[in-house]
Protein backbone atom coordinates (compact mmCIF):
# COMPACT_ATOMS: atom_id res chain seq x y z
CA UNK A 1 0.00 0.00 0.00
CA UNK A 2 1.09 3.43 -0.25
CA UNK A 3 0.45 7.16 -1.04
CA UNK A 4 2.70 7.45 -4.91
CA UNK A 5 0.97 6.65 -7.53
CA UNK A 6 1.43 3.54 -8.91
CA UNK A 7 0.30 1.50 -11.74
CA UNK A 8 -1.60 -1.63 -11.87
CA UNK A 9 -1.83 -4.76 -13.57
CA UNK A 10 -3.33 -8.68 -13.16
CA UNK A 11 -1.21 -10.71 -15.50
CA UNK A 12 0.03 -9.25 -18.58
CA UNK A 13 -3.03 -7.18 -18.39
CA UNK A 14 -3.04 -3.09 -17.21
CA UNK A 15 -5.70 -1.79 -15.31
CA UNK A 16 -6.97 1.72 -16.38
CA UNK A 17 -9.98 4.01 -14.38
CA UNK A 18 -13.13 2.94 -15.76
CA UNK A 19 -14.63 6.47 -15.44
CA UNK A 20 -11.22 9.03 -16.44
CA UNK A 21 -9.43 6.14 -18.42
CA UNK A 22 -6.48 7.25 -15.66
CA UNK A 23 -4.10 4.78 -15.32
CA UNK A 24 -2.29 5.52 -12.09
CA UNK A 25 -3.81 4.33 -8.49
CA UNK A 26 -3.17 4.21 -4.93
CA UNK A 27 -4.28 0.82 -3.52
CA UNK A 28 -5.62 0.34 0.28
CA UNK A 29 -7.45 -3.30 1.79
CA UNK A 30 -11.14 -2.66 1.92
CA UNK A 31 -13.33 -4.74 3.84
CA UNK A 32 -16.49 -6.18 2.25
CA UNK A 33 -18.61 -6.35 5.22
CA UNK A 34 -22.05 -8.00 5.26
CA UNK A 35 -24.52 -6.91 8.00
CA UNK A 36 -25.12 -10.51 9.25
CA UNK A 37 -21.38 -10.26 10.50
CA UNK A 38 -21.80 -7.16 11.64
CA UNK A 39 -24.50 -7.88 14.05
CA UNK A 40 -23.16 -11.06 15.52
CA UNK A 41 -19.86 -9.07 15.76
CA UNK A 42 -18.13 -10.77 13.64
CA UNK A 43 -17.32 -8.30 11.23
CA UNK A 44 -13.28 -9.21 11.36
CA UNK A 45 -14.36 -12.51 9.47
CA UNK A 46 -15.41 -11.03 6.52
CA UNK A 47 -13.27 -11.23 3.16
CA UNK A 48 -11.52 -8.16 2.26
CA UNK A 49 -10.44 -6.51 -1.38
CA UNK A 50 -7.96 -4.45 -3.07
CA UNK A 51 -9.02 -1.04 -3.30
CA UNK A 52 -7.71 0.87 -6.30
CA UNK A 53 -8.27 4.46 -5.71
CA UNK A 54 -7.80 6.32 -9.48
CA UNK A 55 -5.19 9.33 -8.94
CA UNK A 56 -6.99 11.64 -11.85
CA UNK A 57 -10.94 11.36 -10.37
CA UNK A 58 -10.77 9.29 -7.13
CA UNK A 59 -13.31 6.40 -8.62
CA UNK A 60 -12.91 3.40 -6.34
CA UNK A 61 -11.99 0.19 -8.03
CA UNK A 62 -12.93 -3.11 -6.10
CA UNK A 63 -11.32 -6.31 -6.91
CA UNK A 64 -11.32 -9.75 -4.94
CA UNK A 65 -8.32 -11.37 -6.88
CA UNK A 66 -5.17 -11.19 -5.25
CA UNK A 67 -3.00 -11.50 -8.35
CA UNK A 68 -3.08 -7.62 -8.29
CA UNK A 69 0.47 -5.99 -8.93
CA UNK A 70 0.95 -2.57 -8.33
CA UNK A 71 4.46 -0.74 -10.07
CA UNK A 72 6.12 2.15 -9.13
CA UNK A 73 5.94 5.18 -11.74
CA UNK A 74 9.23 6.19 -12.93
CA UNK A 75 9.30 10.31 -13.29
Amino acid sequence: MGNKPRRAAIGEMWINCQVCKGDLFRDREVKLNSSGMELMNLAWANESATGLICWSCGYVHLFVNREIRMYRVDK
